[in-house]
């Protein structure tokens, strides 16, 4: 009898044994965008990242001054802006802007600084409507182009000139209703930045949805500590074990494109690798549960010969559709209940499925390396007829409370409890270590080694 020679993997090969994404997908019997079956794996080398790179305040310094005043990165939503005069002040480190709606419609972003001792226009995270812009320290005064418009006292200040004395301004860039900034005046044009990520989303257009949630967190750990923990399922396991009935978590699919553009592909309503057989209502019981809709009468059978995607994917076009006013019935299984989540370089999230709508944006909380900011935004299609819903209020909670203390987030804030739960510990036990780097799995964790590989590019100038 011939025996098959098990095949040698080489670095990077190795998958997780049974269905893949791919496979799941192919299951469910329906044709899906082409953009839900490209694959586009690299091996991105297996040494170990160091530890310094989380720690270090010397590392730190350096990425303010070689990354984040050169990269673009998302500064707030259009909506948000939406009239002339309104604004919003946007922070990274020691840089603070102001994020305007011109009388011109057009969308500029101001250094956030008098230039006359150096004020802030407008306080930290703050967001309004303004006529101007007037200094509280002394009065002088900057219409909404940037021009200047008043000096007390002018006659006292012979070298001002109005040209010379303009608010100075950084690059702004607009895609899907985002609205990013880049403060370094020759930088890369926003469009070559942006690489694959228009194609991939353009049949998800996020300029349609509307933010039903915004929250805010300080996390006292390394804003690169924080962002790794939501780019792999490899954590699901040990931290979110309640989801393993119903989330593909071993099996996810990573993808990377380019230096600053990456995806995870994770299935749900598929019981994790790591459980065996598991019966399509017990998949969809968990599911269900955990999401936050039981005992609201929305539990579902699941009759013999379908399957819990098919039944639950049914069930959220029917219910969240009519809610919003949108025919979600065009929907794949994937793309109703999948978790499509992009991400842009160097810190933004946007995600392209229905269930669980989100946007992340991470970065250092001020100029600290132990402590970041995590935003999450719910944002869910606008009605196809009717009004723009206003934006939903930022709601930045305390240092006592947790994200299950925003209601706005649902059965969505006790999982990132379970997340952020593991992450002080983290940069504690980074300072602690002996062991001079951290060691990243080849495929589940490829795409938090993408980001410091890319991330080295800019250090390098």
């Amino acid at each position: 009898m011939n025996v098959e020679t098990p095949k040698t993997l080489q670095p990077g090969e190795a998958r997780c044994p049974g269905p893949s994404a791919q496979d799941i997908i192919t299951a469910d019997g329906q044709d899906v965008p082409a953009v839900l079956r490209e694959q586009s794996y690299r091996f991105l080398g297996d040494a170990d990242v160091p530890t310094e790179r989380y720690t270090s305040r010397v590392f730190h310094d350096l990425e303010v001054a070689r990354m984040w005043t050169r990269v673009w990165q998302f500064a707030c939503r259009e909506e948000e802006i939406s009239e002339p005069g309104d604004y919003v002040e946007y922070s990274i480190a020691d840089y603070s802007f102001l994020v305007v709606r011109t009388d011109s419609g057009a969308i500029r972003a101001y250094v956030n600084s008098c230039l006359h001792r150096g004020t802030q226009l407008r306080p930290s995270d703050s967001a309004g409507t303004a006529a101007q812009f007037r200094c509280p320290f002394h009065g002088w005064t900057w219409n909404l182009d940037g021009s200047l418009k008043e000096i007390p006292c002018r006659w006292d200040f012979p070298k001002v000139t109005d040209e010379g004395f303009r608010l100075p301004e950084v690059k702004v860039g607009t895609w899907g209703g985002f609205v990013f900034i880049n403060p370094d005046e020759n930088c890369q044009p926003f469009e070559d930045y942006l690489g694959v990520l228009p194609e991939q989303m353009k049949i998800w257009p996020l300029e349609d949805r509307a933010i039903v949630a915004n929250v805010r967190k300080v996390i006292r750990c390394n804003w690169k500590v924080t962002q790794e923990a939501f780019m792999e399922s490899y954590h699901v396991l040990a931290t979110h074990p309640q989801a393993l009935a119903y989330l593909g978590d071993a099996n996810s699919q990573y993808d990377i494109w380019g230096d600053h553009v990456s995806r995870q592909l994770n299935t749900q309503a598929v019981a994790s690798p790591h459980l065996g057989e598991v019966s399509q209502q017990v998949i969809a019981d968990a599911m269900l549960m955990d999401l936050g809709h039981a005992g609201e009468g929305n539990m579902l059978k699941v009759p013999d010969g379908m399957t819990a995607r098919q039944v639950i994917a049914k069930g959220v076009q029917e219910s969240i559709g009519p809610a919003l006013g949108t025919d979600l019935s065009h929907l794949s299984i994937s793309e109703t209940l999948d978790t499509i989540e992009y991400f842009l370089f160097p810190n933004f999230h946007p995600w392209a499925n229905i269930t669980v709508p989100l946007v992340y944006r991470f970065r250092p909380n001020g100029n600290d390396p132990d402590s970041s900011i995590m935003d999450v935004l719910i944002m869910r299609p606008c009605p196809k007829d009717g009004p723009r819903p206003d934006p939903a209020p930022l709601h930045i909670l305390g240092d006592d409370e947790m994200f299950s203390d925003a209601p706005e987030l649902g059965g969505l804030g006790p999982v990132f409890d379970q997340d952020t739960s593991n992450l002080e510990r983290l940069q504690i036990g980074l300072k602690a270590a002996r062991k001079p780097g951290i060691t990243l799995g080849n495929y589940q964790e490829a795409r938090v080694r993408h980001i410091h590989q890319t991330l080295d590019k800019y250090l390098a100038g």
